[in-house]
């Protein structure tokens, strides 16, 4: 059962109005999501191995570069939520009763191109300067030569080098931040109300302003499961990443809703 809010708070974004959220929400939203992919688990299981394959692929590709990490974190954060509309629209669906096809989750970005296209071009700007801070941190912390893959642990938790750990991370959360506000009901306003990537994003970080400690608690359920779902060659994003993405539609649909058009009498 979804959960409702106790409030309302008008956005300016359209017609759309951003719903107060209570703190015990967001663990209501993981319950829902996991009864999506119960329902779907084919189609669930699916998306898993989609995201398992693209950690596994990226993982290889900056296996010898450590300074691209914070690079390949962020691709995962970037591309996960457009690889998760398809579980967006298995969750719209069973929400709906109505029946859930593969085929149709595959496609049911198709009639969003205009809106998807500006939100993947933003994204993508915020994707090399993101890149490019996490060089910079590393080239100036690192001056006598990037450490190994191997090694990379063990060289950051030395004391010498903790500043650098405590700039790296700084530079990664404030464009995890900016990332998270404007994806984190985006891509479901548009899959569900048809919107203009702006409005979806204005949206999005409208729900993070009236609900910050909710909506941070999310982001820190999201960066825990993810984090502990790379653990054993990144098995757990099988379960993990359906899991998260059928949660997300209930946290848009728990945030966001569209304003009825009265009649003309």
């Amino acid at each position: 059962m979804q959960a409702s809010p106790v409030s309302e708070v008008k956005a300016e974004s359209g017609n759309l109005q951003i719903l107060q959220l209570r703190w015990r929400e967001p663990w209501q939203w993981l319950l829902l999501g996991l009864g999506d992919v119960r329902r779907a688990p084919m189609i669930a299981l699916f998306y898993g191995l989609c995201f398992w394959g693209m950690a596994r692929l990226m993982a290889w590709v900056f296996r010898s570069s450590p300074e691209y990490l914070m690079s390949m974190a962020s691709g995962c954060l970037l591309v996960g939520p457009f690889l998760a509309m398809g579980l967006y629209y298995v969750s719209k669906q069973l929400e709906q009763g109505k029946p859930v096809l593969l085929s149709q989750s595959l496609t049911c970005w198709d009639k969003h191109l205009a809106s998807m296209g500006m939100l993947v071009m933003v994204l993508m700007v915020l994707e090399m300067l993101w890149g490019r801070a996490a060089m910079v941190v590393f080239a100036i912390s690192f001056d006598t030569g990037m450490p190994s893959t191997a090694t990379l642990l063990q060289t950051l938790l030395r004391p010498e080098n903790w500043a650098f750990l405590l700039g790296y991370t700084a530079v990664g959360g404030i464009f995890a931040a900016l990332v998270f506000a404007s994806m984190v009901v985006s891509l479901p306003a548009i899959l569900d109300l048809d919107t203009d990537a702006l409005t979806a994003c204005i949206t999005s970080m409208r729900v993070v302003g009236a609900n910050t400690g909710v909506m941070l608690l999310w982001g820190l359920i999201i960066t825990v499961l993810i984090s502990v779902s790379l653990l054993f060659y990144s098995a757990g994003l099988i379960v993990i990443g359906p899991l998260l993405g059928c949660a997300s539609w209930h946290a848009y649909k728990a945030s966001v809703r569209a304003e009825s058009k009265e009649e003309p009498a």
